[in-house]
């Protein structure tokens, strides 16, 4: 089996968005091959300015696939043709 496609959740603490985000992703693990990092950006500066006010956001590598909300069509699209 291949190696599973690697999805980064930005978050933040305390973010009612990226916690339902992030139960939706691992829901969808049920049903997709993919791994998940989840990684607060008030951890790191460059990620805070970065994200900041769009959080929470998934990303594969550089590419952002979603943010604030949930896009299912666009990430199993990202993971039919990764």
């Amino acid at each position: 089996m291949n190696n599973p496609t690697i999805l980064t959740l930005y978050i933040r603490v305390g973010c009612h968005l990226c916690e339902k985000m992030q139960q939706q992703l691992a829901e969808l693990q049920q049903y997709h091959h993919f791994s998940l990092n989840i990684i607060d950006i008030d951890a790191d500066n460059d990620l805070r300015m970065r994200y900041g006010g769009r959080i929470p956001v998934v990303a594969a590598g550089e590419q952002e696939i979603c943010h604030y909300y949930l896009n299912e069509e666009a990430i199993r699209k990202h993971l039919k043709t990764h």
